[in-house]
Order: structure tokens, then sequence, then C-alpha cells
């Protein structure tokens, strides 16, 4: 099936943000985004490309080349490079559940209409795929979540997010790299270090990883 055309956007004077898909995410538009990500690197004045969920900023050097031009080839990449996954690392994280580390389970667990063991360990049982890096140094965006696990996130955002917090926001997991604001539900906590700025690659996570969460304890 032939890839719908992108909508193409200005992001500021010298990038351009690529809209892959209309509607939910889709795993298929991700691959696509991360394979012309790869080969937008090699277009003319091109110095960085950023995949996000099902689309992809480009930034360039407005003095080698300019937006029309660079949006030309994103469309033209866009319809002619193959989805295709990347090939990343396997990792599986231990997670507590709930307690005082992970106060929203019940809530969480209620909406979806199970119990808190349930809703824990169907959200273990599932195989994340990093799909994007974003919002803050580190931070997953995974997709893959059941879908009955899904949860509009916080009307009103914590202002402080414990560093390790496993969340929950829409229809997507991820892992607090840091200590920060956020209006994702918190269900447990895992003990791993995603971002270490004294590390010679600060960043732990890459899009294409895999991810399993193992139940290392669950306090309802």
């Amino acid at each position: 099936m032939a890839a719908r055309t992108p909508r193409i956007s200005l992001a500021g004077s010298s990038a351009l943000l690529l809209d892959g898909a209309e509607g939910a995410f889709d795993d298929v538009t991700q691959e696509r985004v991360w394979a012309v990500a790869n080969a937008a690197l090699a277009l003319e004045g091109v110095h960085e490309a950023v995949p996000g969920m099902n689309n992809l900023l480009v930034l360039f050097d407005p003095l080698a080349t300019d937006a029309h031009s660079v949006g030309a080839q994103l469309t033209s990449l866009w319809a002619g490079t193959d989805a295709r996954a990347v090939g990343g690392t396997h990792r599986t994280i231990p997670v507590h559940y709930g307690g005082a580390r992970g106060e929203d389970l019940a809530g969480w667990a209620a909406h979806c209409g199970l119990s808190a063991e349930e809703a824990a360990r169907r959200h273990a049982a599932a195989t994340y795929t990093v799909a994007a890096i974003g919002a803050m140094p580190g931070f997953p965006y995974l997709s893959g979540l059941d879908p009955q696990l899904a949860w509009a996130r916080r009307a009103v955002p914590r202002l402080k997010v414990a560093e390790g917090a496993v969340i929950i926001g829409g229809a997507q997991a991820g892992i607090m790299p840091i200590t920060a604001p956020s209006g994702w539900h918190i269900i447990g906590h895992a003990d791993i270090r995603l971002f270490d700025p004294q590390a010679a690659s600060p960043v732990l996570l890459r899009p294409g990883d895999t991810i399993e969460f193992a139940v290392a304890g669950i306090e309802a």
C-alpha cells in the first residue's frame, strides 16, 4: 500500500515538521519515520532529523538550502523509502507497581475495569517499542500499550514526578528519565537510569529498542 502524502509545515525559520499520519498512532508509519529520518541526513543542508510519534522534525541550514527544497525532497523520500524496523536492543525492566511510588495504580485499574493486580500484570505482559525520544532528555515514548489500559492524561499535571516513575499517558507508556513535571499517571517505579549527562552515551534508550516490564512487586 502506498504511503499517504505527509503534511509538511514550517517549524521556525530553519526546520520543517513532517506529519506522517492522521489519527491514532501507527507502527508502520513510525517505521517509515525512522527510515526517512536516516535518509534525510544525507540531504544537502540538513543537519538533524528528530523522530517523534508518527512525525519527524528536520532541521536545516537556511544558508545552504531552503524550506521549499527540503520539503520537496522529504515528500519524495516519504513516497520512495520503505518502512523498516530499526534493529534495537531488547531490555527487561523490573517494576514495583503501586505503593507510594505508584500512587495512581488503583485509580488506573478502576478506570480500566480491572483489579490492580490484573492491570499491572497486563501492563507487564506486552512488548513495547521505543517509538521516539523526546519531551525531556532520555524520555521514551513507548508504543505497544494494551488499548484497554489507556487513560487520558491528567487535567492538572503534577509539578514533580520522580525519576524512574513508570507512567501511562493516553495510549502510550513511558518511564521518567529525570524528576520533572508530568501529566501522565504514575503506576509504578523502576530502578533504572535512562539519562546520565556524565556518561559517554547520556541516553540509554534509542528508537527501535524494545522493552518488557517484569513484575517485581504489586502493592495495591
